[in-house]
């Protein structure tokens, strides 16, 4: 018998991270491969917030916090929401998590029954189907097409609608995709989950500050009556270059965030304190890097979608955030190539052409491929080179 546990076995490891470590195990061997998988930006955390980190080592705020995040921190959370999205909302409404991973995963554990279906938009980031089965609970998957530019409409979330349905996950700008939802869009979903009183709404809003083209920002909280069944998840590990200090935070009904609390006060605990002392640096310290760095964002983009609508078989829409591209290779695929699937195309291009993307597939549609290009400048004009050399091969 097994000593594995038979809710492990419903899941499988993040694609993302997989892809990861075989560039970081290819480089070892001394392959020169570049990785384009990382959902990471290559910019370094700000030197205040560093610094704020550094002052709180000193002044010995090393010990354990509340489970749910520091009073400070908590309190410069509900400013960020009030300055940015005209939100309001008290500490005892805000939950702080190690990233916001944890803190989905914590949302899922403390609400999800058997059965319970959360409706998942797709292209769709790898870990909301896993930890939803996680929990227990059943990923319902609706596809978008990219003639909708990969987005969630009012017809199709109406049609996913069940009377199992308890949440339904939003992500602007999206990962894989890069997709923002305009204020209209985020209205008309609105307008049909007003009338399923029960659908319960996840906002991963953690792309929030990296978008292009004055494309504006809302979140479905601020621009609905949904405030109350609605749990806005961010986080600071993309805007402020801050992946490795691990904080991510939510805000939402007392009920939910003391659900959040208790699970997490049997599993890990609070988050680092230091991390969180830097955290309250990020959200009340200066925020002008971030256009200056959302700037460097668009021109890589630019370059990147330019690319690769120049190479022969492939298309690409162009995102209005994140950083990540999410490109056609359908027209590479077929008997001629002997390439059947994405999957099969992101393979042979690490083996021929060294460089790592992730497939399509892995984020829930077929016949496509993910770059993050959240790297230089210089290595995505190598990577875009060997791209075009690999697929005109193919022709």
């Amino acid at each position: 018998m097994s000593i594995i546990s038979d809710s492990l076995k419903r899941i499988k490891p993040s694609p993302t991270i997989a892809v990861t470590q075989k560039a970081r195990e290819l480089r070892a061997a001394g392959k020169d491969v570049i990785g384009l998988g990382a959902g990471e930006p290559d910019f370094d955390t700000p030197d205040n917030i560093k610094d704020a980190a550094i002052k709180a080592i000193k002044d010995g705020e090393t010990k354990y916090t509340a489970v749910d995040g520091t009073p400070e921190l908590k309190k410069a959370i509900v400013e960020k929401f009030k300055r940015e999205n005209n939100l309001d909302y008290s500490t005892d409404q805000i939950t702080v998590g190690t990233g916001g991973k944890q803190v989905l995963y914590n949302a899922f554990m403390a609400t999800l029954n058997k059965g319970d279906e959360v409706i998942i938009p797709a292209p769709f980031w790898v870990s909301y189907p896993d930890m939803v089965l996680l929990a227990g609970g059943k990923p319902k998957i609706v596809k978008c097409d990219e003639k909708d530019g990969f987005k969630l409409t009012a017809k199709k979330l109406k049609k996913a609608i069940s009377k199992k349905t308890k949440w339904l996950i939003l992500n602007s700008p999206s990962n894989p995709t890069g997709a923002g939802y305009s204020k209209g869009e985020i209205e008309d979903l609105a307008k049909v989950l007003v009338k399923s009183k029960k659908v319960h709404i996840l906002s991963d809003d953690i792309y929030e500050h990296i978008k292009y083209d004055h494309f504006n920002f809302f979140t479905i909280a601020q621009v609905s009556e949904l405030k109350d069944r609605t749990l806005t998840m961010n986080g600071v590990s993309k805007s402020y270059a801050m992946t490795g200090w691990r904080i991510g935070y939510a805000a939402g009904s007392k009920d939910i965030i003391k659900a959040i609390g208790k699970i997490q006060s049997q599993s890990t605990s609070n988050p680092s304190s230091v991390s969180q002392a830097a955290a309250v640096e990020a959200l009340n310290g200066t925020q002008d890097f971030i256009d200056e760095r959302s700037n460097a964002f668009k021109e890589r983009r630019d370059f990147v979608v330019k690319s690769l609508n120049n190479i022969k078989g492939i298309s690409c829409l162009k995102p209005n955030g994140a950083f990540y591209v999410f490109p056609s290779c359908k027209k590479l695929l077929g008997k001629k190539n002997k390439l059947k699937t994405d999957t099969d195309f992101v393979e042979k291009l690490l083996e021929k052409a060294n460089v790592a993307v992730v497939q399509g597939s892995a984020f829930g549609l077929d016949g496509y491929f993910r770059i993050s290009y959240a790297t230089s400048m210089e290595k995505l004009k190598v990577a875009m080179d060997r791209i075009k050399s690999f697929c005109e091969s193919l022709s």
